[in-house]
Formats: C-alpha cells, structure tokens, sequence
C-alpha cells in the first residue's frame, strides 16, 4: 500500500503523457485521487503507538548497507495525507485552464509528488536524500519554464538558477553527511547502514556529531526556508507559476522541517542539545523577521512568501524545544499551514489572473460582486491569523507552551508573531477584497469548478480546526520517542505532562 502511495502519482504522470491534451490535467488528477485515497486508508488503518507501521524493507545495494525501506509512524502519516490532499487541488487547478505544453508540466508536477511523499516516509538515510532531490528537481524545470519576467526583479531564469544553487548547496552539504554519518556509525565493528534506526541504535561518534547535524540543518534551513537562509525566497516567489508555487510552499518546506524531526533529532542528540538554544533564537527571528516583512509587502505574493517563514519559524520552535507538546504543535502547524497556504496562493493566482498584476494596490473591490470567494478567503485569513478556535491557534498554542517551559524570554517574543500573523493577514484581505471600485464589466465571481476546488480545501481547515485531536492524539507517541534521546541530552523530559528539568 505504502509504494502505491509513493509511486501511484509519477505513474498518473506517464500515462496522462499519453491522453489528449485537453485530458492530460484529469488523467493526473484521477491518479492524484488514488493516491489521496491510499493516504486515507493509511491513516485510517494507523494504529497509534505501535511504531513504524505499512513498513517494507529491501536490500537495495546491500554491499553498502543501503536498503529501500519506507513506513510511516504517527508524525509522517499526517505529512503524506496533507501532501495528498493538496496535490490534486492544485493539479485540478491547473486543469481548468490547460497550461502551454501540459504533459510535461502534469509530469514533472506528479514526479514532485512521489518524490515529496518518498521523502516522507523513507526510513533509509540515503533514500531520503535521493527523494529529497527527486522532489526538488521537477520544481526547478517547473519554475524556469513557466515563471514569469516580472518587473524590477531576476526573471524566472535567473530566480531559478539563484534557488538552485542555494538548494544544490545544502543537498551536496546534506549527501556528504548522510555517507558520513553511515561510515562513523559503522566504526568499532558494526555493519555498515544507512537504516535510520540502525544507526541511532549504533550511535554515532560525539566528536562527529556537532558538524555532523551542522550540516544536515544548513540543508534543512534552506528548504524551509528560515532567517537567514531565505536568499532564494523573493525572486523565486515573484517569478514562480502559483500552482506549482503553492505546492512547493505548502510541501516542499514541510519535508526540510521534516528532516529535523526524522534525522538530526534521533542521531544527533547531543548536538541538537548543545545547539537547541542557538536554533530556537533562529526560530524566533525568523517568526519576528517574516512577520513584520510580510506586513510591509505589496507584492501579494511576498507577503504570503513571509508569512511561510514566519510559520516555519513557529515550527522550527517546536521542534527545538524538545517537547513532545511542542512536537505535536509543529506537526500540527506543518499540516495545516500545507493545507491554509495552498488555498491562500490559488485565491492570489486568480486575482492577478483578473487584473493582470500582483501587485495589492491593483486588487480589491470583491467583497459585495464575489460572495463566495470573498466567505472562501476570509476563512482562510482566520486560519492564517491563528482564530481562536483554529487548527492554526491550536498549534501555536502547543508551540508556546513548550517554549515557556524552556525559555521564557524567547517564548514571550515569539508569541508577538501571533498578533502581528493578525496584522498582516487582515492587511492581504482588506487590500485584496475591498478599497477599489472594480469595472462594472469584470468578472467578479470565481468559477464553479474553481470554486468547488477552494471550497474542498476550506472544508478540510474547518474539520481539522473542529478536531484537531485527530493529529495530537496519534502524534504524541511518535514524538516522545523522537524526541527522547535530545531532550535527555540536555537535562530535559519529553513527555507532555512532566516539568522540565534544569537545563545545562
């Protein structure tokens, strides 16, 4: 089942290279669905604190201990349901209006696809750093051929080449210390592997570990991206076609946050906990950074762009304050900003479809002739503001609360970036929906299909947000468990209920 989940959308690929091309879009979208349906019926099947579940292990390249072994646990079933649920909407998107040369563009999309849910489920170190790479590249030819030229910055060619050197940067810095860290762990007579829980169990050398995880959190940082390895993030965003652009935002940067959680978290615990401090003050920054840069953007795109950082900051906090609660707030944060920001980019693509333009100054005036879009939208800026009541709050509310028990200084300046979210998030909505009479001949309402695809997804945020249980209660044991060897690094209990202890 779990291959079928992987492999299902890049098979959907090929064969829409074989339909008509105005049937190119929905041949992908009908296998997009089956994959949406697999991950449904994986995690309907998850049972909650039995380990690694849907598990298949294969010697690969058995002479260098690298295997194909891929499974889930309670923190990636909810990552490759979330991948699942926004690559059809995106892709049916796209449908309604068929792309120029749309068996290569529904390609490469379905190839991003497998190689994001790989990713997430790899339990090998070195196929997690080859599907790493497998998502990644699609993307670039996504970006390059169909981005725009906008005016005042890198056209799409050049933004590409800028991110793919960033990116290209940390993959080789990431590869290097995944055959590193497999060498050393083997040292002292165990047998060579690239198994993730081979080597936690072996251990790998202390001296090692410190440029070791350094090297994996440069890869991860970039991805994300956070402060102040965002260089790539602006021209790449103002040029980007937004569908391919929503997935990457929602998906592609939940896998780099991902690689904290499945790798240096388990392997290097006494590096995370000698670092801890020093990445939740990148966290913090981060939240502050994208937040106040997202409230002073025209660009509707940039200020979704900051937002993510922002949100990526609020996740990388969780993460480092080795918490199972904070865990379980970053999961949270991971899938539901996934499923917010992809509706929030869609809506942005259809309004400077409409006035030709990004521009905020240029939007606006939708609100009374566009009813639905207009309710559509709003749910999503709640979402994106964190309403009480939201699957969003409910995060950063579990984001917080295990920072306070850490540092109570940085908890306090992190929380600042939960009322300027509200800022900011208003500002794209009132800019966007009101201030500007628009003419009386434009076409104000969205269409029916696109409405149904945004009114799916908004579905979605509200059920999560009605129930976010259903990822913190099946979460929880996989966090612990994640967390465990970090946390007792510095001096610190993981468990949810239990006070922290003095710190080094």
């Amino acid at each position: 089942m779990i291959n079928l989940a992987i492999w299902l959308p890049a098979v959907g690929g090929l064969a829409a290279c074989l339909a008509p091309r105005r049937a190119v879009g929905w041949v992908s979208f009908i296998f997009g669905l089956g994959a949406l349906a697999i991950a449904i019926a994986m995690t309907v099947g998850y049972e909650s604190g039995s380990g690694l579940q849907y598990l298949v292990d294969e010697k690969w390249l058995p002479d260098l201990g690298v295997g194909y072994k891929v499974g889930i646990d309670g923190i990636s079933v909810f990552l490759v349901l979330m991948a699942a649920v926004v690559w059809p909407a995106a892709t049916a998107w796209s449908a309604i209006k068929t792309p120029d040369r749309p068996a290569t563009w529904y390609l490469l999309l379905a190839i991003g696809q497998s190689g994001a849910i790989g990713a997430f489920c790899a339990q090998d170190l070195l196929l997690f750093v080859l599907f790493f790479d497998l998502m990644l590249i699609p993307f670039f030819f996504l970006f390059g051929a169909w981005g725009k030229n906008p005016d005042g910055g890198l056209g799409a060619s050049a933004a590409t080449i800028k991110m793919m050197v960033f990116t290209l940067f940390g993959s080789l810095l990431m590869l290097v210390a995944a055959v590193a860290t497999a060498f050393i762990s083997s040292e002292g007579g165990s047998p060579l592997t690239f198994s993730i829980s081979a080597i936690t169990a072996q251990g790998v050398r202390d001296s090692s570990e410190i440029w070791l995880f350094s090297f994996f959190a440069l890869a991860f940082l970039i991805k994300m991206p956070v402060f102040p390895f965002h260089g790539w993030m602006r021209d790449t965003y103002r040029s980007a076609p937004l569908p391919a652009l929503a997935l990457f935002t929602a998906v592609l940067s939940k896998v780099g946050a991902y690689g904290f959680i499945r790798v240096c978290l388990p392997l290097f615990p006494d590096a995370t906990a000698e670092l801890q401090d020093v990445m939740m003050i990148l966290a913090v920054v981060s939240i502050i950074y994208g937040s106040v840069m997202a409230f002073s953007q025209d660009n509707a795109r940039l200020v979704a762009g900051f937002s993510s950082i922002a949100q990526m900051g609020f996740v990388l906090l969780g993460i480092f304050a080795l918490r199972a609660d904070g865990l379980d707030g970053a999961v949270l944060q991971m899938v539901n900003h996934g499923l917010v920001v992809v509706p929030m980019m869609l809506i942005i693509a259809f309004l400077a479809e409409r006035v030709r333009s990004d521009d905020l100054s240029k939007m606006g005036g939708l609100a009374f002739r566009a009813p639905f879009l207009a309710a559509i939208f709003l749910v999503v800026t709640m979402a994106v503001l964190a309403l009480p009541g939201s699957a969003n709050f409910v995060g950063e509310f579990y984001v917080l609360r295990g920072a306070f028990e850490v540092d109570i200084t940085l908890a306090v300046i992190a929380s600042l970036g939960v009322a300027m979210a509200g800022f900011y998030a208003l500002r794209l909505y009132q800019l966007s929906m009101h201030n500007r009479e628009i003419e009386a001949d434009a076409s104000a309402e969205i269409s029916t299909g696109r409405g149904a695809i945004l009114g799916a997804l908004v579905a979605v945020i509200v059920a999560l947000a009605l129930y976010p249980q259903l990822i913190l209660e099946r979460v929880d044991d996989s966090a612990e468990s994640q967390i465990a060897p970090a946390a007792r690094s510095a001096g610190q209990t993981p468990a949810t209920e239990a006070s922290v202890g003095s710190r080094p």
